[in-house]
């Protein structure tokens, strides 16, 4: 049998128009391509996403950087939690605008990542979020999602569909059971899932903090890496943290971090504030740079402590007479 021929195709890059990228979360979640985001059964990734699903429902980020201008449509696609028990309940403790929240019915038959039933609810929508939870459930029955040509294969027609239609995708994925693996390679199954991705997220369990858990990026090819943050998980539910001093080994291999830079830069601050009234802003940087403290992290240490600015002639100090030390 004759092996069909394909025609040659040659796209001069003359003819490309440059295009920045747009970022739902900067430099976490860009929109038009696949973002995973990964860790252990339990430890809060399917919380983070229902919760960021909430916000953003209602046109809300989580932080700054997250430039939200408006509400949105979002698609959530999960196999593990029943829509009226668990996730609708769970969206409503998150305040979430229902309204903006859809998912494709799979009473008649189940969705894969390459089901055509995906674009069309993007279209029909207009959403600027797809959700995937977890990518197990959406391979298709024939699909082995260990076999590298088709992990890769599904991957690329997904990142083409976000691409097309500028939508963000998250994929939840668990991790294996191969303790001190690079986390690349603890995600289940192959390491194409990982490639396709242009972001991926660790969720996971704070050492010696019972209700914290930590999001670390461990890729990025986009943008620099993104500060690591955190969230708290009580009674009263989800509680956005912000940054937070931790690496992927340090949440991994389950060892306690470091003393929170944060709190190193705020018992620095209450330090100065027993002897001091005001210090000069750049005095309080290098101070606190010495200490191996970043002039972000005490931005947030200041703004969390509520100190203002004052201008003494051509200089900046910080008002420190109104702290209260805990």
């Amino acid at each position: 049998m004759e092996e069909q021929k394909i025609e040659l195709k040659i796209i001069n890059m003359a003819d490309i128009q440059s295009q920045e990228i747009e970022w739902l979360w900067y430099p976490f979640i860009p929109y038009g391509k696949l973002t995973i985001i990964q860790g252990d059964p339990g430890d809060g990734k399917t919380t983070l996403v229902l919760n960021l699903a909430a916000k953003l429902s209602k046109g809300i980020g989580l932080d700054e950087e997250m430039q939200v201008s408006e509400p949105m449509n979002i698609i959530y696609q999960t196999a593990e939690d029943g829509l009226a028990d668990t996730v609708k309940p769970r969206l409503e403790a998150a305040d979430a605008d229902c309204e903006k929240i859809v998912v494709i019915d799979e009473s008649e038959k189940s969705l894969s990542m390459v089901d055509e039933r995906l674009e069309q609810a993007i279209i029909q929508t207009n959403a600027r979020l797809l959700i995937l939870d977890p990518i197990q459930a959406y391979l298709g029955g024939g699909m082995d999602m260990n076999r590298a040509n088709e992990a890769r294969d599904m991957t690329k027609k997904l990142g083409l569909l976000a691409e097309k239609y500028k939508c963000a995708i998250i994929l939840i994925g668990h991790m294996n059971k191969a303790a001190g693996n690079k986390a690349a390679y603890r995600g289940m199954g192959s390491i194409d899932f990982f490639a396709v991705a242009r972001s991926v997220l660790l969720v996971g369990r704070i050492e010696g903090q019972e209700n914290m858990r930590a999001v670390v990026q461990i890729k990025n090819n986009l943008a620099a890496f993104g500060h690591s943050k955190a969230f708290e998980l009580t009674e009263e539910g989800f509680h956005w943290l912000g940054d937070y001093e931790i690496t992927a080994d340090e949440l991994l291999g389950g060892i306690t971090p470091k003393a929170n830079k944060k709190e190193r830069a705020k018992q620095l601050i209450y330090e100065l504030a027993e002897t001091n009234n005001v210090v000069k802003s750049e005095d309080i940087v290098s101070l606190a740079e010495e200490k191996g403290i970043s002039k972000r992290t005490l931005e947030n240490a200041k703004k969390e402590l509520g100190i203002k600015g004052k201008r003494i002639g051509e200089s900046w100090y910080w008002k420190l007479d109104e702290i209260v030390k805990p």
